[in-house]
């Protein structure tokens, strides 16, 4: 296969989903390597998942720096000396500046907890819950110069469940970034999935066909109690 694409994770908490991307990478057949983590906040959990997996961990502090630039530049810096072919944001809370995006643009990607164009920015789940939609889920997409609103990459839908608590949708959603992040960050770092003229662009992939018939509804009228008896009167 060819050279595996270097990558570096941002963080700012737990991590879970720099783990997720950490294990598919741990395959050598996996197309991106994860070579680094960074994180703006020296106590971030993720750090030290990554340390005890071997992976190179550097923290820069937006308070060591006298502006969001310097701040900026740093990160690049590092992702420099990494020799850094993709970016990956996994729950990464800071906001960068146009510069560092525009250097980065078309290889830096980005999870976002909700299905966009729908529920930009924070709050997603317990947005989702009192707007009453009943299908959820997360997106993984390129990252542009406006938050949250580069070309969507690959989505992964659940179901909100009545009696749903932000928690508990949010650990459904959780379930799903787990699975959907590494397939994305596959498809970029192989070439099948390219950010072109303001959109994505699949290349040389091809959905399975299988998915054509798939359906997630919520709630799901398929699941009501089966009469026995009813069946048993209509069953040769």
């Amino acid at each position: 296969m060819s050279a595996r694409k270097r990558t570096v994770v941002l963080i700012s908490g737990r991590g879970s989903n720099m783990t997720a991307l950490i294990a598919a990478a741990s395959n050598l057949d996996y197309p991106a390597e994860i070579v680094g983590v960074i994180s703006d906040r020296a106590n971030a959990a993720g750090l030290g998942i990554a340390a005890a997996r071997g992976i190179a961990t550097k923290v820069i502090s937006r308070a060591d720096y006298t502006s969001k630039e310097a701040h900026d530049g740093a990160i690049d810096a590092a992702l420099v000396s990494f020799g850094v072919e993709i970016v990956a944001l996994a729950g990464y809370m800071r906001i960068l500046g146009a510069r560092f995006v525009e250097k980065w643009l078309g290889r830096m990607i980005n999870i976002h907890p909700a299905l966009l164009p729908a529920f930009k920015g924070l709050d997603t789940h317990a947005r989702a819950i009192r707007a009453g939609i009943r299908i959820h889920g997360c997106t993984v997409h390129f990252v542009t110069l406006d938050m949250d609103d580069g070309p969507i990459i690959a989505q992964a839908a659940v179901p909100v469940m009545v009696g749903d608590s932000e928690d508990m949708l949010a650990a459904r959603v959780l379930k799903a970034e787990h699975r959907l992040y590494p397939l994305a960050l596959g498809l970029v770092a192989e070439g099948k999935a390219r950010m072109e003229g303001g959109r994505t662009v699949l290349a040389h992939f091809a959905d399975d066909a299988d998915n054509s018939s798939s359906v997630v509804m919520a709630p799901d009228p398929l699941r009501e109690e089966t009469d026995l008896e009813h069946l048993a009167r209509i069953t040769p």
